[in-house]
């Protein structure tokens, strides 16, 4: 169990420590979203809005997927226990 500790430790610290510049919109979307911001205009706090929801995704479903091993997990441990 330690072990497993320790390589998600040093995944999790390795990935934080290495990180990249990435551009995620064209030249185009960027330059529009950053004039919208300025001019008040709504359209670009829908792109915004909709970064953030296609950025929640994958860590949702990453994450339940975590809790329902670690359920499924539990429940295995404690089936054992008691035998």
């Amino acid at each position: 169990m330690k072990r497993i500790a320790f390589v998600f430790v040093f995944i999790l610290l390795s990935t934080i420590a290495v990180q990249h510049t990435a551009s995620a919109q064209c030249a185009m979307c960027t330059i529009s979203a950053e004039q919208g911001v300025k001019n008040g205009n709504t359209q670009s706090k829908g792109l915004n809005t909709g970064v953030l929801y296609l950025m929640a995704i994958p860590y949702l479903l990453i994450g339940g997927l975590g809790v329902l091993w670690y359920v499924k997990y539990r429940k295995k441990a404690m089936t054992l226990k008691h035998d």
